[in-house]
Protein backbone atom coordinates (compact mmCIF):
# COMPACT_ATOMS: atom_id res chain seq x y z
CA UNK A 1 0.00 0.00 0.00
CA UNK A 2 1.34 3.45 -1.15
CA UNK A 3 1.80 5.68 1.74
CA UNK A 4 2.91 9.57 2.45
CA UNK A 5 3.11 10.65 6.07
CA UNK A 6 3.42 14.42 6.48
CA UNK A 7 4.98 15.82 9.80
CA UNK A 8 6.93 19.05 10.77
CA UNK A 9 3.52 21.33 11.12
CA UNK A 10 2.78 23.51 13.60
CA UNK A 11 2.72 27.42 15.02
CA UNK A 12 4.76 29.68 13.94
CA UNK A 13 5.44 33.61 14.68
CA UNK A 14 5.30 35.89 11.29
CA UNK A 15 9.33 35.51 9.87
CA UNK A 16 9.79 32.21 11.09
CA UNK A 17 11.18 28.86 9.75
CA UNK A 18 9.74 24.86 9.85
CA UNK A 19 10.69 22.08 8.07
CA UNK A 20 8.11 19.76 6.69
CA UNK A 21 9.12 15.96 6.40
CA UNK A 22 7.26 12.87 4.14
CA UNK A 23 7.70 9.92 4.53
CA UNK A 24 7.05 7.31 1.42
CA UNK A 25 6.78 3.95 1.48
CA UNK A 26 4.71 1.48 -0.65
CA UNK A 27 6.72 2.57 -3.99
CA UNK A 28 10.04 2.80 -5.07
CA UNK A 29 10.48 6.09 -3.88
CA UNK A 30 13.57 7.25 -6.25
CA UNK A 31 11.60 6.59 -9.33
CA UNK A 32 9.36 9.47 -8.20
CA UNK A 33 8.96 13.13 -8.59
CA UNK A 34 7.71 14.38 -5.55
CA UNK A 35 5.56 17.88 -4.96
CA UNK A 36 4.23 19.59 -2.08
CA UNK A 37 0.85 21.39 -2.32
CA UNK A 38 -1.36 22.93 -0.11
CA UNK A 39 -4.75 24.25 0.62
CA UNK A 40 -5.69 27.35 2.78
CA UNK A 41 -9.11 27.72 4.71
CA UNK A 42 -11.51 28.53 1.92
CA UNK A 43 -9.42 28.39 -1.14
CA UNK A 44 -8.42 25.72 -4.12
CA UNK A 45 -5.61 23.53 -3.51
CA UNK A 46 -2.16 25.29 -4.77
CA UNK A 47 0.62 24.00 -5.90
CA UNK A 48 3.91 24.90 -3.75
CA UNK A 49 6.73 22.67 -5.17
CA UNK A 50 8.20 19.58 -7.03
CA UNK A 51 11.42 17.66 -7.66
CA UNK A 52 12.48 15.03 -9.87
CA UNK A 53 12.75 11.93 -9.10
CA UNK A 54 17.03 12.30 -8.65
CA UNK A 55 16.57 15.88 -7.19
CA UNK A 56 18.82 17.30 -9.93
CA UNK A 57 15.78 19.69 -10.31
CA UNK A 58 13.15 21.34 -8.87
CA UNK A 59 9.70 23.79 -9.31
CA UNK A 60 8.79 26.78 -7.18
CA UNK A 61 5.52 28.85 -7.12
CA UNK A 62 6.32 32.25 -7.62
CA UNK A 63 4.56 33.05 -3.92
CA UNK A 64 7.40 30.91 -1.85
CA UNK A 65 10.27 30.71 -4.78
CA UNK A 66 13.23 32.16 -2.45
CA UNK A 67 12.02 31.59 0.62
CA UNK A 68 10.99 27.63 0.38
CA UNK A 69 13.61 24.83 -0.14
CA UNK A 70 12.73 21.70 -1.33
CA UNK A 71 14.47 18.22 -0.99
CA UNK A 72 14.70 14.44 -0.79
CA UNK A 73 16.80 11.93 0.56
CA UNK A 74 16.17 8.71 -1.86
CA UNK A 75 18.09 6.39 0.70
CA UNK A 76 15.60 7.06 3.40
CA UNK A 77 12.30 7.69 1.08
CA UNK A 78 11.87 11.00 2.14
CA UNK A 79 11.00 13.89 1.19
CA UNK A 80 11.10 17.76 2.60
CA UNK A 81 10.28 21.38 2.50
CA UNK A 82 12.36 23.76 4.27
CA UNK A 83 10.16 26.69 4.77
CA UNK A 84 11.54 29.96 5.98
CA UNK A 85 10.72 33.74 6.24
CA UNK A 86 7.18 32.68 6.88
CA UNK A 87 4.05 34.65 6.63
CA UNK A 88 0.56 34.43 7.44
CA UNK A 89 -0.64 33.93 3.73
CA UNK A 90 1.60 30.46 4.17
CA UNK A 91 -1.09 29.58 6.40
CA UNK A 92 -2.27 25.95 5.07
CA UNK A 93 -2.51 22.55 5.20
CA UNK A 94 0.46 21.03 3.43
CA UNK A 95 0.71 17.63 1.30
CA UNK A 96 3.20 15.71 -0.05
CA UNK A 97 2.52 13.95 -3.24
CA UNK A 98 3.43 11.31 -6.04
CA UNK A 99 3.55 12.45 -9.47
CA UNK A 100 2.43 10.75 -12.20
CA UNK A 101 5.91 8.98 -14.39
CA UNK A 102 5.89 11.52 -17.24
CA UNK A 103 3.87 14.31 -16.31
CA UNK A 104 6.58 16.34 -13.96
CA UNK A 105 5.87 19.50 -15.81
CA UNK A 106 1.89 18.56 -16.76
CA UNK A 107 1.03 17.84 -13.36
CA UNK A 108 1.68 21.84 -12.41
CA UNK A 109 -1.44 22.42 -15.04
CA UNK A 110 -3.13 19.34 -13.73
CA UNK A 111 -3.75 17.94 -10.42
CA UNK A 112 -5.18 14.39 -11.55
CA UNK A 113 -1.47 13.65 -12.03
CA UNK A 114 -0.99 13.44 -8.73
CA UNK A 115 -1.17 9.40 -7.95
CA UNK A 116 -1.04 9.87 -4.55
CA UNK A 117 -1.33 12.69 -1.62
CA UNK A 118 -0.84 12.24 2.38
CA UNK A 119 -3.38 13.65 4.72
CA UNK A 120 -1.74 16.98 5.08
CA UNK A 121 -0.29 18.66 7.74
CA UNK A 122 -1.06 21.47 9.12
CA UNK A 123 1.15 24.84 9.16
CA UNK A 124 -0.40 28.37 10.70
CA UNK A 125 1.78 31.61 11.14
CA UNK A 126 0.32 33.70 13.58
CA UNK A 127 1.37 36.41 15.93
Amino acid sequence: EVQLVESGGGLVQPGGSLRLSCAASGFTFSNYAMGWVRQAPGKGLEWVSSITSAGSSENYADSVRGRFTISRDNAKNTLYLQMNILKPEDTAVYSCAKIKIGFYYSAWGNFNYLEVRGQGTLVTVSS
